[in-house]
């Protein structure tokens, strides 16, 4: 993908909801990688999804809330948790672009028991926090199950002076509307609609982190290139697609 095309791209509705969910506090961490190091780690019919020909790795922890089944309510107690991510991005033979999520470690036993039956997405029970002082915020994760139980992670930043206009890189790596997932032997396009990210500039104050390593990547030899906190936004989930299907599934992005 070019810099060109990502300002052309627009979100799409998603339709009938799943589930919903708040994503609150959210801060990305992204260093550039060379596409065929991470080829052989997405799904079937998917391929790095590139801008001006790298990809990336990140890093996101962030707390989620009011999280609920279909239309809603938020579920009380269960719809509210740390949660960290490493993922990758994705582009499907639709031009469906998305995620892959390497690794989900979530503060909550019961959704991350669900999650890793449900769509067998790669859910971790962790014990967790996200604590503000001001404008910094720091994030603890320390996996519990399945282990090792060495795997942690500690994020501490810096939130700035919010974005008027979004970069390239920025809009490539936040504006993500769906993920790639694998099901039986086949891959999944699930789709999911929210407003545009509030983001803002973000310093790394400090960084300790085993997730990605745990995920398969390579331990990142230098600082990531983009660092963006955002306060968060609503977000809805549409229903599965088979990565072969036709039709208006192609995704965009804002």
């Amino acid at each position: 993908m070019t810099a060109e095309a990502i300002t052309a791209l627009t979100p799409r509705p998603v339709g009938l909801s799943t589930f919903v969910q708040w994503w609150r506090d959210v801060t990305f961490l992204h260093w550039a990688v060379d596409p065929e190091l991470v080829a052989g780690l997405l799904p079937t019919g998917t391929r790095p999804d590139t801008l001006d020909g790298v990809t990336y790795i990140g890093l996101v922890p962030f707390l989620m809330d009011r999280g609920g089944i279909g239309p809603g309510p938020a579920l009380p107690y269960l719809g509210k948790f740390c949660e960290t991510n490493v993922r990758l991005y994705s582009v499907d033979d639709q031009g469906r672009r998305g995620v892959v999520f390497r690794s989900l470690d979530a503060a909550r036993l019961l959704p991350v028991l669900v999650g890793r039956t449900l769509p067998r997405l790669p859910y971790k029970w962790a014990k967790m926090s996200v604590r503000r002082d001001g404008d910094v915020l720091t994030y603890t994760c320390r996996r519990r199950w399945p282990g090792p139980r060495s795997v942690e992670s500690r994020v501490v930043v810096k939130a700035g002076e919010p974005i008027t206009e979004p970069t390239p890189v920025e809009r490539f790596l936040t504006a993500r509307w769906g993920m790639h997932l694998e099901w039986r032997s086949r891959t999944l396009y699930l789709p999911n609609e929210h407003p545009s990210w509030p983001l803002h500039r973000a310093e790394l104050l400090a960084l300790d982190d085993r997730l990605i390593t745990a995920a398969g990547l390579s331990q990142p030899s230098e600082p990531p290139v983009s660092v963006l906190y955002s306060p968060g936004v609503p977000a809805r989930f549409g229903t599965p697609a088979d990565r072969t299907s036709s039709g208006n599934e192609r995704e965009t992005a804002n």
